[in-house]
């Protein structure tokens, strides 16, 4: 089912015309959402409830690039257990205005962080180079023609409900099968699933906080490198999840909101890095940068 030794050639994505070479090392990518209810940066660059603010998006966008993110990931739906699904015509309103301002001012990789095959047909439209799927292909039968037709890379993640059934981390698991198994089991089904339809361009998510308990997500991050049986790069997704607020609980105490959690995140990310991850997704790019700064040396020096 999965390959033993990466193949150095999937690790240089052609990203819509665009290389992304993650055989010189890690990544950060830079975590920009347009919603009035993402879990942590959730209604930032919104003049108003239904309008975003695309100047102030845009001058985000900017500051994450110069602290060292060569890629721009824009959501325009939350993906927050519970949330809200919205029409594609909302989503496109609240990404694509922004994508083509950013494609303006920049060369940057912009990734869409959608599962509808409309929105990325937009998005890839108006500039961007990724289409970054939550469901891994299965929410959405249409996006893998659409991704196939843009040369898009794809990132493909793990999630076993969709946002609206899912609950926040707890500390109850969902079984007794191996997380592990299941993540590599489901990627591995994806991978298939885009090589059919022609694409080959593929970074895996084992997609931390969906579907899954604390220990299942802290099970994932100390395992993360079996995941490099696939084959392809590994995105951690880990910034200010849940699931690290449980952490830093005391028992009885209470799990602080994702503002204080950045901490964590570093630990997490860092732990991701060191185990062979090729792409940090972060709220907070400058810290990621730092945190790959020193995983570098000590790989260099070690």
């Amino acid at each position: 089912m999965v390959k033993e030794i990466p193949d150095e050639s999937l690790f240089l994505l052609n990203c819509a015309g665009t290389p992304l070479d993650l055989r010189e090392g890690p990544k950060i990518m830079g975590i920009l959402n347009t919603t009035p209810d993402s879990f942590h940066d959730g209604g930032s660059f919104r003049k108003e409830q239904d309008k975003p603010d695309f100047d102030q998006a845009l001058e985000h966008a900017l500051s994450m690039i110069d602290a060292g993110a060569p890629i721009i990931d824009i959501g325009g739906e939350s993906s927050r257990p519970g949330a809200e699904k919205i029409s594609s015509e909302e989503e496109i309103l609240r990404t694509v205005p922004l994508i083509k301002m950013l494609r303006q001012r920049t060369d940057i990789l912009i990734s869409i962080d959608t599962y509808k095959a409309e929105v990325a047909e937009k998005a890839l439209e108006a500039g961007a180079n990724i289409v970054n799927d939550i469901s891994g292909f299965t929410f959405d039968q249409d996006l893998p023609a659409v991704c196939c037709r843009y040369k898009a890379a794809v990132i493909l993640m793990h999630t076993p409900v969709t946002p609206q059934n899912m609950q926040w981390s707890t500390m109850t698991g969902s079984g007794d099968d191996d997380v592990v198994s299941r993540v590599l089991r489901f990627l591995d089904a994806s991978i298939q699933l885009a090589n059919k339809h022609s694409l080959n361009d593929i970074v895996i998510d084992p997609g931390f906080g969906f579907g899954k308990s604390v220990s299942e997500n802290f099970r994932l991050l100390a395992l993360i490198g079996e995941l490099g049986k696939l084959g392809r790069p590994i995105l951690a997704g880990v910034s200010r999840k849940s699931f690290l607020g449980h952490a830093i609980t005391p028992p009885g105490g209470k799990i602080p909101p994702p503002a204080e959690r950045l901490f964590p995140t570093i630990a997490a990310q860092t732990i991701a890095l060191m185990n062979g991850a090729s792409i940090i997704r972060a709220h907070d790019v400058e810290a990621a940068v730092q945190s790959l700064a020193v995983v570098k040396a000590m790989s260099e020096n070690g």
